[in-house]
């Protein structure tokens, strides 16, 4: 009877073992099925929060010009998530402001094809071609010569609709230089090297537009720093060196003018000159120091070249008008002398040496108004009285009226001057 009861009692707790076990199976299965669904879920219900985040991100870089690091962002996404269409249209918008025209456009495509009729989308890609084909055109009209047409280009259309676009803006600052825009050209280089202080093209433009105020020391130092950065760039060494040969000559022309050595002076003016043409504002000086050694050479007609060269660059150059003036009596053009020096006490009414300087131009012009007989005569002052007679003999048969009947009146006023000369 015990013997049955404990058997009894053995198979009750084998049974409840074996529910104990199943639901321990039970119970577990369950867990495992939460841990593998839960995650999938989550991430279902996150997934708008994730993007939203992801383009507030972006945004955000944008906005402090962080663009590399949006495009990054974008392109994980994208990898990530190729059905995420806000994520083209995003890089499409920040490519096109940087100027990556054929990448942009191939993403505002992609986000169209997933995202058909997007009026925006296809308003920005209108926009795109728009600056892509403005930023080509400017290109070419910087070649042509239409400088002011080309800088339209860039700031009505280009940048407006790529602010960000380096090349647009650095081509704007060749378009300035171009037009002769160098302060316009200053202040523009030097917010693109705001953003980036080691933009090559940029440090050779800013000390190209230094250079062409004359503000030499300025270009040298943006040259320099754009040759440590890269020695071998091609642009930048050859304006440094072509700078710093100019200052060169100029240097030597004015050494040898102070040492008296004039005629070597005037060589290395010339040899100046001939480095850059196109450089006014240096060439203005070289062109006022050979006109005032010419005039010491007594070389009247060079100098009035030289002085009316420099005068043409800047009209107000007082010395330039003296000196030109001094050039003109030597030529014996009087009536030109006393002009230039009345025009430079017109401009500098209180420096004595210029009022000097015109009260003898007036009296080198009253003396030229009396009649030089011997040189009416083409004769000396010391001639003899047969010399005379023979050249007023040959003189008033060549000029006389009867023999020049297609310039009479000329040939009278000659005969007249002529007679009275013999008979003084």
């Amino acid at each position: 009877m015990v013997t049955r009861l404990w058997r009894v009692a053995s198979a009750a707790d084998l049974v409840a073992l074996k529910g104990c076990v199943f639901s321990v199976l039970i119970l577990n299965f369950v867990l495992v099925c939460q841990l593998l669904l839960n995650p999938l879920v989550s991430a279902q219900d996150s997934k708008h929060g994730d993007a939203t985040a992801l383009f507030e991100r972006v945004s955000e870089n944008v906005k402090v010009k962080k663009y590399s690091e949006a495009l990054n962002d974008l392109n994980a996404a994208i990898e990530a998530d190729p059905a995420l269409s806000e994520a083209y249209w995003h890089k499409a918008s920040i490519l096109r402001q940087l100027c990556r025209y054929e990448e942009s456009e191939k993403n505002y495509k992609e986000f169209i094809e997933k995202k058909p009729q997007n009026s925006a989308a296809e308003k920005e890609l209108t926009q795109l071609l728009q600056a892509q084909s403005a930023l080509n055109s400017a290109t070419e009209l910087l070649q042509s010569g239409d400088y002011t047409k080309g800088l339209e280009y860039i700031n009505k259309v280009v940048l407006v609709f790529s602010p960000a676009c380096s090349k647009a803006k650095l081509l704007k600052v060749r378009l300035m230089i171009a037009s002769k825009d160098y302060s316009g050209a200053i202040s523009e280089s030097g917010f693109i090297l705001k953003e980036d202080e080691d933009n090559l093209e940029a440090l050779l433009l800013r000390g190209r537009a230094y250079y062409y105020l004359a503000d030499h020391d300025v270009a040298i130092r943006h040259y320099q720093k754009g040759l440590r950065l890269d020695p071998e760039h091609g642009e930048l060494k050859k304006a440094y060196f072509a700078l710093k040969n100019l200052l060169k000559k100029t240097k030597s022309a004015e050494d040898n003018a102070s040492k008296g050595k004039l005629r070597v002076a005037v060589e290395d003016y010339r040899a100046a000159l001939k480095l850059d043409p196109d450089h006014p504002a240096h060439n203005v000086h070289l062109y006022l120091g050979l006109c005032k050694l010419l005039v010491q050479l007594g070389r009247g007609k060079e100098a009035i070249t030289s002085c009316s060269d420099a005068l043409e660059i800047e009209e107000e150059l007082v010395e330039a008008l003296v000196q030109r003036g001094e050039a003109k009596l030597l030529t014996e053009d009087f009536e030109g002398a006393v002009a230039d020096m009345k025009s430079a006490v017109e401009k500098s009414p209180e420096d004595n040496n210029i009022r000097r300087a015109l009260a003898k131009a007036e009296r080198s012009l009253k003396l030229s108004q009396r009649k030089d007989w011997y040189k009416i005569l083409g004769i000396s002052n010391t001639a003899s009285v047969a010399d005379i007679k023979r050249a007023y003999k040959k003189l008033a048969l060549q000029w006389h009226p009867d023999k020049n009947v297609d310039n009479r009146e000329e040939a009278e006023a000659k005969f007249r001057d002529i007679a009275a000369a013999y008979e003084v």
